[in-house]
């Protein structure tokens, strides 16, 4: 049994006067001292107003904003699970989530003020905390700073709170089905801490600009979290957005050393007009995930003399597997290397047993940072879960991979993307690979659609950059020098914007619902 450890209360004794917060949207600023007298008053006003105690599930539905991660250490003072909310999601959505978690209240972000009424009548969720940002109230719910500043008493993290015990409640997007809520313990919070630091250069002197969106793993953990362990400084914006991006990251008073993204965050910042002038070599490290990153859009960042790391995670490994060294990010740009210290990769075949290199198998994730199953879902939980002949428990990730000779890995695409043509097995990814390194092509997804004679063949749907004339017999003339023939799409369609989740994942779905029946009797 490890004992868990409170963050903030540590860095509040040490250094009370270090910057632990800037929150971008308000130009509010908090220090640990500052930051800790906080979270330790808004726990005790929900001890007592909302009579919350070890275990329960108190929700969040805000953006990206300094409260959302008071209100997660006043979770952690407090032994209850934080449920984060995605607030894309409809009102139907939430309240599955809700009724799933039978989360006690809601903390909430005026900007969602209509959705609380309805909310409130059909969930468990009763009680509610208002954050303003300043505007006029909206309703009749307590505000959140009001709660902090009439609260007197301060709770202190309960000594006894083990690594075992769950901090968070993260559910996954629901791709297929309704979305299940993944554990996330304190321990699995500091193995992520323990495997990004070394291969980033984290360190009390760090300053992160977060701005993956908080109800997702990634604005949590990457890297946020990790730099309140060490004590650095987090710079939280609202939402992403890529003008402000870069006027954030050039700022030399702020001082950014690290950032991290996905995909299509690099892409978007690689077209904004302010992109190519933009000095940003003094940023020390640049991650990212959620998605393959395109090989070209690689070398747009390594012509500007910058390294981006491309790793590989799930929120149920809190989230960090992979990322990539640097001395390996620009020698093997489609590989995310090698696991991190403090967990272990397998790549296997149905029966379990490992790949040799060069052959495409499942990859299984074991290690301290593995969640202890998900909320309420046995059949889940077996289908998932395995364990092997040595004892060692795996969690089975649903993603093809492969290994090289040097041990690296390729994580190759979905298994539920792939699709069948002709007999042989199709990863969307190494497709869309090759069609994104065309000139003119911004963005690109590749999706199976029913074929007459193969069973299945390639669509891929195009986003063209602005003033780009790349027509569909230029993007199919690339593919067929650079891939095998099964491998080639039978056809283009070129569209506006591909749709993408908050992870900046295509939504693969989505896109064969708008699109296979357009396409469902393609013949050659």
């Amino acid at each position: 049994m490890v004992l868990a450890s409170d963050w903030l209360a540590f860095h509040a004794d040490r250094t009370p006067e270090k910057l632990a917060m800037i929150d971008q949207h308000t130009g509010r600023r908090f220090t640990y001292g500052e930051m800790n007298e906080r979270v330790g008053r808004l726990a005790a006003y929900l001890q007592g107003a909302w009579g919350v105690v070890s275990g329960d599930r108190v929700a969040i539905l805000a953006k990206n904003c300094s409260e959302y991660f008071e209100f997660q250490f006043a979770c952690v003072k407090l032994g209850a699970m934080m449920l984060p909310l995605n607030w894309r999601l409809a009102v139907p959505e939430l309240l599955f989530i809700l009724n799933d978690a039978k989360a006690k209240g809601i903390v909430y972000d005026a900007d969602f003020s209509g959705h609380i009424p309805l909310l409130q009548a059909d969930s468990t969720a009763k009680l509610a905390l208002r954050i303003d940002f300043g505007q006029a109230p909206l309703d009749e719910h307590p505000a959140y700073d009001d709660a902090i500043a009439h609260t007197h008493d301060v709770v202190t993290m309960n000594p006894k709170t083990t690594h075992d015990v769950p901090m968070t409640i993260m559910y996954t997007a629901g791709t297929t089905g309704n979305p299940k809520g993944v554990l996330i313990t304190h321990g699995m919070t500091f193995w992520n801490m323990a495997n990004i630091t070394t291969p980033t250069a984290l360190s009390y002197e760090s300053v992160h600009y977060v701005v993956l969106p908080t109800f997702h793993t990634g604005g949590l953990n990457l890297y946020a979290n990790p730099v309140f362990h060490h004590g650095g400084t987090n710079i939280i914006a609202r939402q992403y957005d890529p003008g402000v991006t870069l006027q954030t990251l050039n700022d030399a008073n702020l001082g950014v050393t690290h950032f991290f993204g996905v995909p299509a965050i690099y892409l978007f910042l690689s077209q904004h007009p302010d992109f190519e002038s933009a000095n940003l070599n003094h940023i020390k490290s640049w991650g990212c995930g959620g998605a393959p990153m395109p090989v070209a859009l690689l070398k747009t960042y390594a012509d500007k003399g910058l390294i981006v790391q491309l790793g590989f995670g799930m929120t149920e490994t809190s989230p960090t597997v992979f990322l990539i060294d640097k001395r390996r990010a620009l020698e093997k740009p489609a590989s995310v290397g090698k696991p991190l210290l403090h967990t272990r990769v397998r790549v296997v075949n149905d029966a379990l047993e490992d790949m040799p290199p060069g052959q495409v198998g499942e990859v299984l994730v074991g290690g301290p940072n593995i969640t202890p199953g998900y909320w309420r879902r046995d059949k889940a939980n077996a289908e998932t879960f395995v364990t092997d002949d040595t004892g060692t428990r795996w969690i089975r990730s649903g993603d093809a991979g492969m290994i090289d000779d040097d041990g690296c890995i390729y994580i190759v695409d979905r298994y539920k993307d792939m699709y069948i043509s002709g007999g042989e097995n199709v990863y969307p990814a190494e497709v869309e690979q090759v069609i994104f390194g065309i000139e003119g092509v911004a963005d690109v997804g590749v999706i199976g659609v029913p074929h007459e004679r193969w069973g299945e063949t390639g669509l891929a749907l195009v986003v063209k950059k602005t003033g780009s004339d790349v027509s569909e017999n230029a993007i199919l003339e690339m593919c067929k020098q650079k891939l095998a023939r099964f491998k080639v799409p039978s056809s283009v369609l070129f569209i506006e914007e591909l749709p993408r989740n908050a992870a900046g994942k295509i939504l693969k779905r989505t896109l064969r619902e708008q699109y296979v029946g357009e396409k469902s009797k393609i013949v050659d």
